[in-house]
């Protein structure tokens, strides 16, 4: 009887070690995928790249499925040519990159996913500020919201509320001095942050030079 209990002992000892080598196996996949990405998310130059990247952070967030920090990237790599590449229709672009979003909030919904919802809605709401503020510009300021209510010190956050300050015309509101202290807590805040791995550490050089704007 203590032979059958030892030996049934040593089959789960080994079946636990098995499957912990796995698990370690498809955790380096992933973070040397990730990896890789990311490195070709911030050298992409055209839209072509852009989207491309985006497909790719796609397929890896449908493989691992427990992550939201896939579909995050595809969504981020497909704003990110639409802020300048004039050829980008912000609406249809919108519709995927909403589908992005919400693959990543079902997995955790958190402050850096508000980010993309303001993102979005802004781009949206450019196309014409001046009919489609009262949808798509009170989306964005919503977003805004509810992320810096999960995290005041959250710098991106702050670096989207600066800009978004720094972009509205001074009659509503906006323009450089009322920017100004938004944007230097912002640069504040990114020069103390300690970024996890992987994890979103964009906007920091953005910040900074739109601060440098307000002076």
């Amino acid at each position: 009887m203590k032979e059958k209990i030892r030996i049934t002992s040593l089959l789960t000892f080994f079946l636990l070690c098995f499957f912990s080598l796995i698990s370690n196996a498809q955790d380096d996949k992933f973070v040397k995928a990730m990896q890789k990405n990311l490195k070709a998310l911030d050298s992409a130059k055209t839209t072509a790249e852009y989207i491309a990247i985006s497909n790719s952070f796609e397929r890896i967030g449908d493989a691992e499925k427990t992550s939201w920090l896939p579909y995050y990237y595809a969504a981020l790599a497909l704003i990110t040519p639409a802020w300048n590449d004039k050829a980008i229709n912000a609406d249809e672009n919108s519709v995927k990159v909403k589908a992005l979003i919400d693959k990543a909030s079902k997995i955790e919904d958190n402050v850096e996913i508000y980010g993309l919802r303001n993102m979005i809605a802004t781009q949206q709401m450019m196309i014409d500020p001046s009919t489609r503020w009262v949808n798509y510009g009170v989306d964005a300021s919503t977003a805004l919201k509810k992320g810096l209510a999960m995290d005041p010190e959250n710098p991106r956050l702050n670096f989207l509320k600066g800009s978004s300050i720094f972009y509205t015309p001074t009659q509503f509101g906006g323009g450089k001095d009322k920017a100004k202290p938004v944007l230097q807590k912002a640069v504040e805040l990114y020069s103390k942050e300690q970024p996890k791995p992987l994890y979103p550490s964009w906007g920091k050089n953005s910040a900074e030079e739109l601060l440098a704007q307000c002076n």
